[in-house]
């Protein structure tokens, strides 16, 4: 019989903290279990396997992430909703590396609970719609989306790996590279100047 009070919420939030605190990686359910106060056990009836709990992190996490980006780019338009949402994403990767690395990372998710998560569905509508405010359209839209993707990824998966040791600070360039950003949406080339013959 499952402890009362337990659910798959509240084993999600678990682990979403422990993979803040320790990792992604290191999250097993013999840990969360020990935060919650069960048996290992009684979490296998609220989620079925380790990967299930990474794909209900992943989802948590999207959610979140993406409440926070549309908090912060509410009634911006071009650079100025640029800047808002690259901040805000990564501003959640520094509070929440562990639930961050969840929405960066593959993992088989179910089916029918990805279905039913807006976060995934609701990035993908703000994503767009801020590069729209520079006038881009399909297919640049998507190769956009890639370059920011790209862009606010390796910067801060290489910020929380410590891999800018030089002595100008990383705010400083995270500033000039957003610049860069702008610029470049401002100016895409057309597709057919960049696709390939």
């Amino acid at each position: 019989m499952a402890r009362a009070g337990l659910t798959a919420e509240r084993v999600t939030i678990a682990g979403a903290e422990l993979a803040d605190e320790i990792g992604l990686e290191q999250v097993t359910m013999a840990q969360v279990a020990r935060r919650l106060g069960v048996k290992d056990a009684s979490l296998y009836t609220h989620v079925r396997s380790l990967e299930d709990l990474r794909g209900r992190i992943a989802l948590l996490a999207a959610d979140d992430k993406t409440i926070r980006i549309a908090e912060a780019t509410a009634g911006r338009a071009g650079k100025e909703a640029l800047i808002a949402f690259a901040n805000a994403w990564r501003e959640y990767a520094h509070r929440h590396p562990g639930r961050y690395m969840a929405t960066q990372t593959p993992i088989q998710i179910d089916p029918e609970l990805a279905a039913s998560a807006p976060g995934p569905r609701r990035a993908v509508e703000l994503t767009y719609g801020m590069l729209r405010g520079y006038g881009l359209a399909e297919p640049d839209l998507t190769d956009a989306v890639r370059l920011l993707r790209s862009t606010f990824h390796g910067f801060v998966a290489l910020e929380a790996a410590g891999g800018f040791a030089h002595e100008r600070s990383p705010q400083h360039s995270w500033i000039r590279v957003l610049d860069a950003l702008h610029t470049t949406l401002e100016h895409w080339p057309s597709s057919r100047e960049g696709d390939p013959s």
